[in-house]
């Protein structure tokens, strides 16, 4: 998922920089990934919301989270695009970690 981001902020977003944070919570282990390019276009995004007309990167990361039971948000205006994922994880017990 990181992956596919990366590769459509160098190919699409004009951004020169990009954030990846991945931070867990009690249930759940959150991605981020960042920039601050044009951002996906307005038709781009009501296709994407109405019929699903995604693009073959943004399906695949879809499909991928989905597997693990995640869900994959974004959100994009003409300061950026942020991509997060969601993927929920069992806690660690203190056995685990012994």
């Amino acid at each position: 998922m990181v992956q596919e981001c990366l590769t459509n902020i160098h190919r699409h977003s004009g951004s020169q920089v990009a954030k990846v944070r991945v931070v867990q919570l009690d249930d759940e282990v959150r991605i981020e990934v960042e920039d601050r390019g044009k951002g996906i276009p307005l038709e781009k995004q009501k296709a994407m919301a109405s019929d699903g007309n995604l693009g073959v990167g943004i399906r695949g990361m879809q499909e991928r989270i989905r597997q693990f039971g995640g869900s994959l948000e974004i959100r994009s205006n003409r300061d950026g695009t942020i991509v997060v994922a969601r993927l929920p994880v069992s806690p660690i017990s203190s056995k685990a970690v012994a």
